[in-house]
């Protein structure tokens, strides 16, 4: 019964997971097309509103195709009360969980992950404060960048 459920469940799971991922990647297009700054000014209005929503319906069917099921305890703070969201260890694809649980924030990703074919669309809609491994300075950049999302009041998402 186990073999015959893995041989039938596998690839379905599989095609709505691929089918999943590219309409993600459909949306951020879509909410990224001929945006001005390219990550220097935040999405707003309607592309805001994609991002925030479809990504995180999607990024929470996602988890509930791959067998995860969330349930959120008590009231997750707004922009305002908390412009950082802490999140730890930060190293496996349960920040993905929290990203969507958390209405899609911006997180501190490298900047090499931009440059992913699908998932760097993906993550570029997320308008992620980029770190440079190479560069010596982004350790410094990257606080600032944090620094002047955080007091922009609720100009940018939350940053995580």
């Amino acid at each position: 019964q186990t073999v015959l459920q893995g041989i039938i469940l596998l690839p379905l799971r599989a095609i709505c997971i691929a089918f999943i991922i590219l309409l993600a990647w459909l949306f951020a297009s879509i909410a990224t097309f001929r945006h001005p700054g390219k990550g220097s000014v935040p999405l707003k209005g309607w592309r805001r509103r994609m991002i925030q929503t479809t990504l995180a319906c999607l990024t929470r069917t996602l988890f509930f195709v791959m067998g995860f099921q969330v349930k959120v305890k008590g009231k997750i703070a707004s922009l305002l009360e908390a412009p950082i969201f802490v999140a730890a260890p930060h190293s496996s694809f349960f920040d993905a969980i929290i990203s969507a649980l958390t209405g899609m924030p911006s997180i501190v990703s490298r900047a090499e992950n931009l440059s992913t074919p699908v998932f760097g669309t993906i993550l570029s809609s997320l308008q992620p404060v980029s770190v440079s491994r190479q560069d010596p300075d982004s350790r410094k950049n990257t606080v600032i960048e944090i620094t002047k999302r955080a007091l922009s009041r609720g100009q940018w998402p939350q940053v995580i």
